[in-house]
């Protein structure tokens, strides 16, 4: 198997025979040296390859590298190539080595005229059009590197703490959230149903025979495996039929969801924490060239600002408190706080930024702007929940400790309006061998925004689903 382009970098041996294949990135001539930088998407860095242009006096023996030459006089941005050479040092600053190349073929050629990533600097509007080609770009090249990296880490975390990984489904008849925002999934003929007009739809009719929905969350279902193996995470993609065009929401996007029983709040919000710190820690060992580049490219200071977060301890505080503090500043905010209000993004970010000067976990939340599930705290007015929130970016992370008792848990259904009828296996995991569980959410693409820097959610997942967009 061909070496990558980062193993040839860490190689530095001097006159070693290597293979390189990948994309070309730039060519430039000069008199008598052609070069190219190839790129194959392992790391950042471009291999820097070396061709000295043959002489119309060469000898005999050497005019068969007269081809060689007509391809690389017609070759272009995007070809992808194979190029033989050997390592050298490389005269050239910002690199150690480079291949003094002997022979090129030309495995996929790219018309230079068409090809849409030139050798310039592209707005990240224009990247989101033609998103099947961006990952060739060096920021959306490293944006999934550390992606992979940090899914790898999330892996890793869970099975070191005995977590078992288990899959809830996509398609689902609950709406975990209590919140409504579902997007329904129908076999049913829609344009039918639409000329027939007036004909009430008959689910039983249906695949399933009732409605069913892309799911919000695996929480449910994760809750009855942590009934069985006491520690479970899911890690898959969720849906949101949410109509919000920002920056900060998807329609389709992923979550982490650990789920433990005999674990209570307080145990959440510790592993929460190690959670945050282990992927950021990961991506700071594993992915430092491409953190590098963001700090550099996209968000100066994103290095600092996650070692920050890693040495730091993390500080709690109530909602009610919380609530005080925003109060004692309101007139700097567009939303005005008070008890009771769904902390917005820039009460958030006050609490990180200007109160703690770090991480912020908020717990006993009013029940009101909670979900059903979440234990009640005595007051009978708040629950057991916590939200992780992070400088600059604000929640990244909200669980909860789970009522595990059945008549308080069809009590709150019930003030709610919930159909308890459709939630019967739910409610069974508190009839049989109940016990104290919690768990917490973490939307993945808002992990890999925080640790890249990057400002728009579209730009961190490989093809963004959002209100109006659903390309590719």
């Amino acid at each position: 198997m061909v070496d990558l382009i980062k193993d040839i970098i860490r190689a530095h041996a001097e006159g070693q025979p290597v293979v390189v294949r990948g994309w070309v990135r730039t060519k430039r001539e000069l008199k008598n040296l052609v070069f190219i930088e190839v790129n194959d998407g392992s790391c950042v860095s471009n291999m820097q390859c070396t061709f000295e242009k043959t002489p119309l006096e060469a000898p005999p023996e050497a005019r068969d590298r007269v081809t060689r030459d007509a391809v690389l006089s017609a070759l272009g941005t995007g070809a992808s190539v194979e190029i033989t050479g050997a390592l050298v040092p490389s005269p050239a600053a910002g690199q150690k080595s480079e291949v003094a190349a002997q022979d090129i073929r030309l495995i996929g050629d790219a018309d230079p005229e068409a090809y849409p990533l030139q050798k310039k600097r592209h707005s990240f509007e224009f990247l989101r059009d033609i998103a099947h080609l961006r990952p060739r770009t060096n920021t959306f090249g490293a944006v999934a590197r550390v992606r992979s990296g940090l899914a790898y880490a999330v892996h890793a975390f869970f099975k070191e703490r005995s977590f078992h990984y288990v899959h809830t489904p996509i398609i689902t008849a609950n709406d975990a959230e209590g919140a409504g925002s579902l997007f329904q999934v129908t076999t049913l003929d829609i344009e039918k149903l639409v000329r027939e007009e007036g004909k009430p739809v008959d689910f039983q009719e249906d695949f399933f025979g009732k409605k069913v929905f892309l799911t919000v969350s695996g929480q449910l279902e994760a809750e009855t495996y942590a009934s069985a193996l006491s520690r479970v995470y899911t890690f898959g993609p969720t849906f949101r039929a949410e109509h919000s065009n920002t920056a900060r929401h998807l329609a389709e996007f992923w979550m982490i969801e650990p789920e433990a029983a005999f674990m209570d709040l307080h145990d959440a919000m510790e592993l929460a924490e190690d959670f945050l710190k282990a992927l950021i820690t990961y991506a700071l060992v594993n992915c430092s060239e491409d953190l590098s580049f963001f700090d550099a490219h996209v968000e100066k200071g994103v290095i600092a600002m996650l070692e920050s977060v890693v040495h730091s301890p993390f500080m709690h505080i109530t909602y009610t408190d919380a609530v005080k503090e925003l109060e004692r500043h309101a007139a700097a905010f567009e939303f005005k706080p008070f008890w009771g209000c769904d902390l917005q993004s820039e009460h958030e970010r006050f609490l990180t930024e200007e109160v703690a000067h770090g991480p912020v976990i908020v717990t006993d939340y009013p029940k009101e702007i909670k979900a059903f599930y979440m234990k009640m705290n005595d007051d009978e007015k708040t629950v057991r929940a916590m939200d992780v929130l992070a400088p600059r970016l604000g929640e990244i992370i909200g669980g909860s400790q789970r009522e595990e008792h059945a008549a308080k848990l069809e009590q709150r259904m019930a003030e709610l309006g919930m159909n308890t009828e459709r939630y019967q296996w739910y409610l069974d995991l508190r009839r049989f061998g109940t016990a104290p569980h919690s768990g917490f959410g973490m939307g993945f693409e808002r992990l890999v925004q925080y640790v890249t820097g990057m400002a728009n959610i579209r730009d961190v997942i490989p093809y963004p689903r959002a209100l109006g967009l659903a390309e590719f």
